[in-house]
């Protein structure tokens, strides 16, 4: 069952802004008693609004909260010891390197180690040159946004889809049409749907913007079959394939799948990061592209940046020389698959029925879907007031969908917190369908549960779609 159907792209456009194709909208000056500069904006900040995620942060750091909602790594489990060691002899050893400015591109050495990393995945004919280093792979989506992007340009995204991307294609003046996916990942009749449709609208399709591996928000990761419909489709179809994969490596029950990029070198664009297999910290990603576009993309960095830091691109390449990073990246798996279980345990034992949720291979996130009738974000102060705090879904979508579904996060607290937390949700959760059954009776439907989700757990797998408006598992 899909998540969401495809539907209309979901412009940029708020009240007062009007879009049309490559135009600059008209602007509305709003509140001048209040800003007296509103009426000086771009028209495209008009658009802009926080982060469902960054939203939470005053919430989440309060020690009572038991936080489900960001996806923070696990930082404590590096020997932070070694790490703080070596990144002192760098800089007692090579400061007058480290700390100066660098090439916009990256250092050389580091884009060696990352062709090193990617090899881990499949892509094994990737050159040093084609690798531009950025400040995280946030950055990198950035730069090849505004490298390919008009205003009024058309980009596919799965729905849901990373709230960070939406947020860089939104500031791009883009529309965001979402394809459906399911527990297999993004559905290839889906997209080739998509593609007909933009084209017989005459949209300008820019690129397919995809998380094949443990998806943020979903969990769930693209199969085998489906990875070669999609590439045959970017060739059919003369599409761009924007692949970001920073949780790739971390998969609970198999070696890593090949990566797109590794499937064709041309029609694919791919985003790496550290950010989860060493630090978030030091916000060092990567972008691997064809040599024309690499010329683009430093041309891009250097109007941004100037350079990506150099300290940390030294302290990552030195991380890679010279620690066990490939036995790290292991005992984050461990860690990881351990929390998983621990969330996965907990909602089979404790949601009330009616509620369904995605069982993730890897990665750090569950995509749980809600009782017919419950609203996240409406429900979410009830929540925080019983110190849970998670991300409503509908901040995984350009056209306002996604309501009835939140993303839970797994990978930062201990299994016993992470239990704790479950335990309180779905409290709130029984509160609310009480609540409902009170004043206006709704159904709450009959979603079953994810199979899997513990041994012996017979269920069906629902990942159903973020526009339904029935309970009910209609299918044959």
């Amino acid at each position: 069952m899909a998540i969401t159907p495809p539907g209309p792209p979901a412009g940029p456009g708020s009240p007062g802004t009007h879009l049309t194709h490559g135009a600059h909208p008209h602007v509305v000056p709003r509140h001048p008693r209040l800003d007296p500069l509103a009426d000086r904006y771009a028209a495209r900040t008009h658009g802009m609004k926080t982060s469902e995620i960054r939203a939470l942060f005053s919430v989440v750091s309060r020690p009572e909260v038991v936080s489900l909602a960001g996806g923070m790594p696990a930082v404590t489990a590096l020997p932070l010891d070694a790490v703080g060691s070596m990144i002192g002899e760098l800089v007692s050893g090579m400061g007058a390197q480290t700390l100066q400015y660098g090439s916009g591109q990256g250092d050389p050495r580091l884009r060696e180690r990352i062709c090193d990393v990617m090899a881990l995945e499949g892509i094994t004919d990737a050159s040093p040159s084609e690798v531009v280093v950025t400040v995280g792979s946030q950055q990198g989506l950035d730069l090849v946004t505004r490298v390919f992007c008009d205003p009024g340009d058309v980009i596919l995204a799965e729905g849901p889809s990373y709230v960070g991307a939406l947020g860089v294609f939104q500031a791009a003046e883009a529309r965001v049409r979402h394809v459906a996916m399911d527990e297999h990942g993004l559905i290839p009749e889906a997209l080739e749907e998509a593609l007909l449709d933009c084209r017989t609208n005459g949209d300008r399709v820019k690129f397919l913007y995809t998380v094949p591996n443990f998806h943020n928000p979903a969990g769930v990761t693209l199969s085998e079959p489906r990875r070669e419909a999609i590439v045959a489709l970017a060739e059919k179809y003369d599409l761009l394939i924007i692949e970001d994969n920073p949780y790739g490596l971390l998969g609970f029950e198999h070696e890593p799948l090949r990566a797109l990029r590794a499937r064709n070198n041309q029609r694919v664009i791919y985003l790496g990061s550290f950010s989860k297999t060493f630090s978030p910290g030091l916000r060092v990603g990567w972008v691997l592209a064809p040599l024309a576009v690499r010329e683009k993309l430093v041309l891009a960095t250097e109007a941004q940046v100037l350079c990506p830091p150099s300290l940390t691109q030294y302290a990552v390449a030195r991380y890679l020389d010279t620690q066990p990073w490939r036995e790290q990246i292991k005992t984050f798996t461990e860690l990881y698959r351990e929390r998983r279980d621990a969330c996965l345990e907990s909602l089979a034992a404790l949601m009330p029925a009616g509620t369904a949720w995605t069982r993730p291979e890897g990665g750090f996130y569950v995509w749980l879907k809600l009782p017919h009738g419950l609203d996240a974000k409406l429900m979410q102060p009830r929540a925080v007031n019983a110190h849970v705090a998670y991300v409503p879904g509908i901040g995984f979508f350009a056209d306002g969908n996604g309501r009835e579904y939140m993303r839970l996060s797994y990978c930062y607290p201990e299994p016993d917190r992470i239990r704790e937390g479950v335990r309180r949700l779905a409290r709130v959760i029984e509160a609310e369908l009480d609540l409902h059954s009170t004043f206006d009776a709704v159904d709450t439907g009959t979603f079953r549960q994810v199979s899997g989700a513990v041994p012996g757990h017979e269920a069906e797998t629902i990942v159903g779609p973020a526009n339904r408006d029935t309970g009910k598992d209609d299918r044959p």
